[in-house]
């Protein structure tokens, strides 16, 4: 195994999105610093801050020059951090001295950084939004066509009453279109430009600060903060925070759907599941197990991101590269439990036949809720509670269905066929799916 497995050959069809993985690459992370190089001098030149023939030469030299990312690694190792090493190489690939010295004029490290961090970011909530749609419109689908699919709900890993398939992909469905309006809020407060200079208040660029600032964020298509946030962090935190919160909600559909696909139950497939290495009948829920993996990992890493907080002064160093090591993994895996879950989504397919034997398998007892309701039209419901646990231990002790032990020790007038009958206790279970 590599010292990462979103880094591995072997397991980046597993565990990483090639999508994604190419906006965390060091060269999407130069080729972003260029661009924000770039379009930093154009603004500039028609502003007036830089003269217009260097402009013109930095920004094209930025869209033409194509920088090597190993050659940054001497240098950011001794500044620890890649931006005086990429402007220093992007001033020798110009080969022209006398314009080269505009190049990144009045910004730092972290403005170039962390802009091109924001630039990708942007892209990869575009992919994060549109598989979330994707996935919202697939299990929607799912809702209404099993709609009135009865099955077992359970609980505490036990079965409790009836409820349909439906209702239960419903459960799923809500919680990704919350994250859909997280999402399309936290945009603009995470897509903003940074360029602040060394100290986060404009000191070199003055009072031309705001004006380039605005112009630059207008080149790229990014919004403006209220103020620099060079070491505010919470808007990173948010995404990472969101990000998990998706990952998590995917990772309990994954364990819904690796219990309901185990052997003894089997009331659900989603196709091909993965080979075993010895036992030929084995087919494992991959999918349904990464993503309770990722969502797990994912928990671990966001308290990293929290931690990325706790930035001292205008600039932390120690802090920032903290973020570096998790928010990578945090995009990477989410993107990739996103994938995932729309292959099981696209493969879901029920059992009603072993639903209803799972069901029957109870002798009955599964309906003791509604057995008890029905005696509460006679008798105070803590009477109708006792009798009715009662008689689930005769049940269980006879081997008996509990149908036919209520009918022969209750003299109340209940229609106990219709009671029994799994499809008349799953309460509002049609209109949850409805409500989708």
């Amino acid at each position: 195994m590599s010292f990462s497995p979103f880094d591995s050959a072997i397991y980046r069809d597993l565990l990483t999105d090639p999508e994604v993985s190419a906006l965390f690459t060091d060269s999407a992370e130069v080729r972003a610093m260029l661009l924000f190089e770039g379009a930093l001098a154009r603004v500039q030149g028609e502003l007036g801050v830089i003269p217009a023939d260097s402009a013109g030469l930095i920004q094209r030299s930025s869209m033409e020059v194509q920088l090597d990312p190993s050659g940054l690694a001497a240098g950011t190792a001794k500044s620890g951090v890649s931006a005086p090493a990429m402007v220093e190489g992007f001033r020798k690939a110009m080969e022209a001295p006398e314009h080269a010295r505009f190049v990144h004029w009045g910004a730092t490290s972290q403005d170039v950084i962390d802009t091109a961090l924001v630039l990708r970011l942007r892209q990869f909530l575009r992919i994060v939004e549109s598989r979330l749609t994707g996935l919202d419109e697939a299990f929607t689908v799912l809702a209404r066509k099993n709609r009135d699919v009865v099955m077992a709900a359970r609980t505490r890993g036990q079965i409790a009453t009836p409820t349909t398939l439906g209702a239960k992909i419903a459960v799923w469905v809500a919680p990704l279109r919350r994250h859909l309006v997280r999402l399309e809020q936290l945009k603009p407060r995470l897509l903003c430009v940074s360029l602040a200079g060394a100290s986060g208040n404009y000191a070199a660029l003055g009072d031309d600060g705001p004006k380039v600032e605005a112009a630059l964020a207008e080149a790229l298509k990014l919004g403006v903060a209220d103020v620099p946030w060079h070491s505010a962090r919470d808007n990173m935190v948010e995404l990472a925070s969101l990000l998990a919160l998706i990952s998590g909600t995917l990772g309990k559909i994954g364990k819904d759907i690796a219990q309901l696909v185990q052997s003894e139950v089997a009331e659900i497939s989603t196709g091909a599941g993965g080979a075993s290495s010895t036992m030929p009948h084995k087919q494992n829920p991959v999918a349904a197990e990464v993503l309770q993996s990722l969502a797990m990992n994912n928990a671990n890493l966001v308290s990293q991101m929290h931690q990325a907080m706790l930035h001292a002064q205008e600039r932390d160093g120690a802090i920032w590269t903290l973020e570096w090591m998790a928010l990578p993994q945090i995009c990477i895996g989410t993107a990739t439990a996103l994938r995932h879950a729309q292959n099981l989504a696209d493969n879901l397919k029920p059992n009603i036949a072993k639903m209803r034997a799972n069901i029957d398998a109870t002798n009955g007892l599964m309906m003791a809720e509604a057995a008890m309701f029905a005696l509460t039209a006679y008798m105070p419901r803590p009477e109708a509670q006792a009798l009715v646990k009662n008689l689930c231990s005769v049940s269980v002790a006879e081997g008996r269905h509990l149908k036919d032990v209520m009918a022969e020790n209750s003299e109340a007038g209940v229609d106990w066929d219709a009671v029994f009958d799994p499809a008349n206790y799953t309460g509002l279970a049609g209109q949850i799916v409805d409500r989708l």
